[in-house]
């Protein structure tokens, strides 16, 4: 239940008072009454928004043959802690989120925006903190490997600096995806189709002491006693072969429900299938392990990298096995969903844990926030004192400034190019050097949809 996992403050019955008017209102989740109202009562009246607020990523109708994905998130505290491992496993854990939608989407572009203190800044920092140099050169290498070595071009974003990110830098990744809209065997991708008795697999990378407290720690302030073991430790190359895995799975038809292992591990994706099926037991003694000498509650709820979980029938259970022993992807059996109405934990015969599914995802106590808005007071901006021929040397000082400068060192260096469905690229105009206003690419190759 920490803010990472389960939103508490965005769930929170709040008491606003606008200072300006006077006038008070109590707002009963901001999420459900400001984000998810609004786009639910655009759904009654489109046929083309297809999943929404239940997946990791929302889905949308591309034409009558595919749907897209997307979706973005932040990481900003391991990227402070650790810029180059933050940033890295932001990226490529938004990928998985990609390939956890429905039955599995396809990663084919990301996006990022990245908010830093400036670049030149000499005062002084917070205790434990990185200069925001260091933080912007990490973050910025960091989704870069991600990205290029993982196969999936990086096609836009933005970057911002401003003395306020200092404390903490503001790392945005987002991933486009995109799935067939029927699978051969006639069910939407979109939805997920678990049944009690399929077996839980967990397949990808092995289990580490890296990333244990990491969705806690994001909920909490930054201090020097933060502990950088929170930040996971990402390998693209081994996601990129499960991803092309999953993917045939997929289309197999072998698949009943996926998603990642991110905040919370497998005590969060287990947790959270369980509630489609009413219940689900696994047994944290086979699990693969980085490292020996885990502890049952370590290996539940760490957050190593490159990992989905997995929902198949007992009947294609060896077709999955062959097919992950194919690509040479370690896909481990750690139990089955059931319709107990209880998430089971167990370590060989030792009960781990034994939670009821409703008080899982719905136990959590209602936060009952204060609010007040305040209207700021703006200084009067003051015009430069310049005749006509000093304004070169204002626009050269403008010009200059880390929030108007070129970025394309640092664009360029990502690829922007790898599966070649890239159309409008991220620079554009007769050198190839102005930013475009967009991206456009081109997901099936040969066509002529963007």
């Amino acid at each position: 239940w920490s803010e990472h996992c389960s939103h508490k403050i965005f769930a929170a019955l709040i008491n606003h008072k606008d200072n300006e008017t006077g006038r008070t209102k109590q707002i009963d989740s901001l999420f459900k009454t400001h984000i998810m109202s609004p786009t639910l009562d655009i759904q009654k009246e489109v046929d083309w928004l297809l999943s929404v607020f239940h997946d990791n990523s929302g889905v949308i109708a591309w034409n009558d043959d595919w749907s897209l994905c997307m979706k973005a998130e932040t990481h900003n505290s391991p990227s402070a802690l650790d810029p180059f491992g933050g940033a890295i496993t932001g990226i490529v854990g938004v990928n998985r989120d990609i390939l956890g939608t429905g039955l599995g989407a396809r990663p084919i572009a990301n996006t990022d925006v990245f908010c830093f203190g400036p670049p030149d800044y000499n005062g002084k920092l917070p205790r434990g903190l990185f200069h925001p140099s260091r933080v912007f050169r990490g973050v910025h290498s960091g989704v870069r490997s991600g990205g290029n070595e993982s196969g999936i071009p990086t096609v836009n974003g933005a970057m911002v600096f401003d003395e306020r990110y200092i404390g903490k830098p503001l790392v945005y990744c987002g991933t486009v995806g995109i799935m067939p809209r029927r699978l051969a065997d006639g069910r939407e991708s979109h939805d997920k189709t678990p049944a009690p008795g399929d077996v839980v697999y967990m397949v990808g990378g092995r289990v580490g002491s890296d990333g244990i407290h990491g969705a806690t720690f994001s909920s909490l302030e930054l201090t020097e006693e933060s502990p950088s073991s929170a930040v996971q430790i990402g390998d693209p190359i081994t996601q990129k072969k499960m991803i092309d895995m999953i993917l045939e799975a997929r289309d197999d038809g072998i698949i009943q429900i996926i998603t990642d292992n991110g905040a919370g591990g497998l005590s969060s994706s287990v947790g959270e299938m369980a509630e489609l099926t009413n219940g689900a037991v696994i047994d944290l003694s086979v699990v693969p392990l980085k490292q020996a000498g885990l502890s049952p509650w370590e290996i539940l709820v760490s957050e190593s990298q490159e990992r989905m979980t997995v929902g198949v029938r007992p009947a294609d259970c060896a077709a999955f096995e062959a097919l992950a022993e194919l690509h040479e992807v370690e896909a481990t059996n750690i139990g089955e969903f059931t319709d107990s109405g209880a998430f089971v934990v167990r370590f060989g015969q030792t009960p781990v844990a034994h939670l009821p599914i409703s008080f899982l995802h719905d136990g959590c106590p209602q936060l009952q926030l204060e609010s007040e808005w305040t209207p700021p007071v703006h200084d009067t901006m003051v015009p430069p004192q310049t005749d006509a021929a000093g304004m070169g040397g204002v626009l050269g000082r403008l010009m200059a400034r880390p929030n108007v400068a070129s970025k394309e060192w640092w664009v360029r260096s990502y690829d922007h190019e790898v599966i070649a469905q890239s159309v409008i690229k991220p620079f554009c105009g007769i050198n190839h050097d102005a930013p475009s206003d967009a991206a456009v690419i081109a997901p099936i190759h040969g066509g002529t949809q963007g």
